[in-house]
């Protein structure tokens, strides 16, 4: 079936819950896809199991910190030109590009190049939410190395990465980050067909667009978060879907270091809850919520940062100081809790000195 432009606003901020603070501006990111949309049509969306097994897979996305995204903002030229510098690489044409992660701008890129490219983009993606690192997908869980590796600037200039793994992969690109400008299109992880059926996590696409509709019909009536909590608990990746806290942003730190935004932001309770806060800690994306000594999510699991009165999600970069937030969190699909992905994304990849808890048993 076609993407249609209109789905496009449904899809984004879907995703930008998903995306759990993560994965660049979403209105961005759906400005620069319905423009492409209106230039070159729309495209089409496939399933995994559509694919054909030696079909040529493409992922198309934006690396660096999320707070340049802003401010540089993405023209269109450079996720074609990191493509294009890939397939001359590998000497294969893309047949269907494929998101790498569920979150935010980066949900809404794939679409995007693939309707220049006229190219379908696949209903699935690396790991059904937002991660702040290459390496930190189900492809490389399973096996799929990052290299080659292709990254691509405003400027025409583009550059190959051949790393021995997937997390040199990262090292060297966040290495080179800066250099382009802060952020960079890329595209990486190239596989066959049969690779992405084994190893994508797949529906979350359209799942994302379910969330949006779903956040859209409650605001009908004023029940945004109930109708989205509900529409969670009832699909097969999010049923541990719960609200964690509401309250306002009373403090919030946050820098650019290494290529990622990283800080943490202080919402603290309203009314007889005003003697209560919880605080979350990021890289790029949400990665833990303390309140007091106690921990109460962690990452792999989605903390997601939602504006009390209209449900919408609500970035990393676009915290204010005072704003009305309810606090989300949900479980996630169980590839992504099995002992090889916890190392890969669990706490203690993140420089945490402890172990996966589930939402669910904290």
């Amino acid at each position: 079936m076609k993407v249609k432009r209109i789905e496009l606003k449904a899809i984004a901020e879907g995703a930008a819950f998903l995306g759990t603070g993560g994965g660049g501006d979403p209105y961005i990111g759906r400005l620069v896809a319905e423009a492409l949309f209106d230039r070159y049509g729309e495209p089409e969306i496939i399933e995994a199991s559509d694919l054909a097994d030696d079909a040529n897979v493409y992922i198309s996305a934006m690396m660096g910190a999320p707070t340049v995204l802003v401010e540089k903002i993405i023209g269109g030229a450079e996720l074609d030109l990191s493509i294009a510098a890939l397939e001359q690489y590998t000497g294969r044409p893309a047949n269907a590009i494929l998101p790498a992660e569920m979150g935010g701008c980066n949900s809404m890129l794939p679409l995007a190049v693939a309707a220049m490219r006229g190219l379908p983009v696949i209903n699935a993606d690396g790991m059904g939410r937002a991660f702040p690192e290459l390496q930190m997908v189900s492809f490389n869980v399973h096996g799929v190395c990052a290299s080659p590796m292709s990254m691509a600037n405003e400027h025409g200039e583009s550059i190959i990465i051949n790393a021995r793994n997937s997390a040199e992969t990262e090292n060297k690109a966040r290495q080179l980050i800066i250099g382009m400008g802060g952020s960079a299109a890329i595209s990486c992880y190239p596989m066959s067909g049969a690779k992405v059926k084994q190893t994508a996590i797949t529906g979350t696409l359209t799942l994302a667009q379910g969330i949006g509709q779903a956040l859209a019909a409650g605001r009908k009536n004023g029940r945004s978060i109930e109708s989205l909590l509900a529409y969670l608990q009832g699909t097969e990746y999010y049923s541990e879907a719960r609200l964690l806290f509401k309250g306002k942003v009373s403090n919030i730190r946050n820098s650019v270091e290494g290529g990622f935004t990283r800080g943490e932001c202080q919402i603290t309770g309203l009314g007889e809850q005003s003697n209560e806060s919880l605080v979350i800690e990021f890289q790029n994306e949400n990665l833990v919520a303390r309140s007091g000594d106690k921990i109460i999510a962690m990452v792999p699991d989605l903390i997601c940062l939602v504006d009390s009165d209209t449900g919408a999600p609500v970035t990393t970069e676009a915290l204010k100081y005072g704003q009305r937030l309810t606090v989300i969190a949900a479980n996630v699909p169980p590839i992504m809790r099995s002992d090889k992905a916890l190392d890969i994304w669990g706490p203690r990849a993140f420089g945490y000195d402890f172990d996966f808890t589930p939402i669910e048993q904290l």
